[in-house]
């Protein structure tokens, strides 16, 4: 389990941004269960590549889409536990990964994003994805 002092400041980069967390597992659960519409979910990381491109680039295919999905939110790996394992049951069958980005539309997974996908890509490179992403299911 990561510190406070060290996950705050990577938690506030999304939630300054209009995600919302979730800290529990019933959190993720009112959420997407019986879901209508869009949610991203940044599976967030203390990593490298989660301050170094993930985030950044969730972040700016947001600024730089037309489409958006109709919901951010956002668990923390190695801090918010629960709800970081409720989420990862959502995203099944793709293994557990951190960062990671899933899109879900009426409460199903459509599209994954795993950490080996984000790895070595640039935030532009992550963001020009997504926006691909969100005009096919926004």
């Amino acid at each position: 389990m990561y510190s406070t002092e060290l996950v705050v400041p990577m938690k506030a980069q999304l939630i300054e941004n209009g995600f919302k967390e979730f800290t529990t597992a019933d959190d993720v659960d009112r959420h997407l269960k019986n879901h209508k519409g869009t949610s991203l979910m940044v599976i967030n990381s203390v990593c490298g590549c989660a301050a170094g491109t993930c985030r950044p680039g969730v972040l700016l295919s947001l600024e730089k889409s037309v489409k958006k999905p109709d919901n951010l939110t956002t668990v923390f790996a190695g801090f918010d536990t629960e709800a970081t394992q409720k989420a990862r049951e959502y995203t099944l069958p793709f293994p557990p990964s951190s960062p990671s980005i899933a899109l879900f539309k009426d409460g199903d997974l459509v599209h994954m994003v795993e950490r080996h996908h984000i790895e070595g890509r640039s935030a532009e490179m992550i963001a020009d994805h997504l926006e691909d992403v969100y005009k096919e299911f926004c």
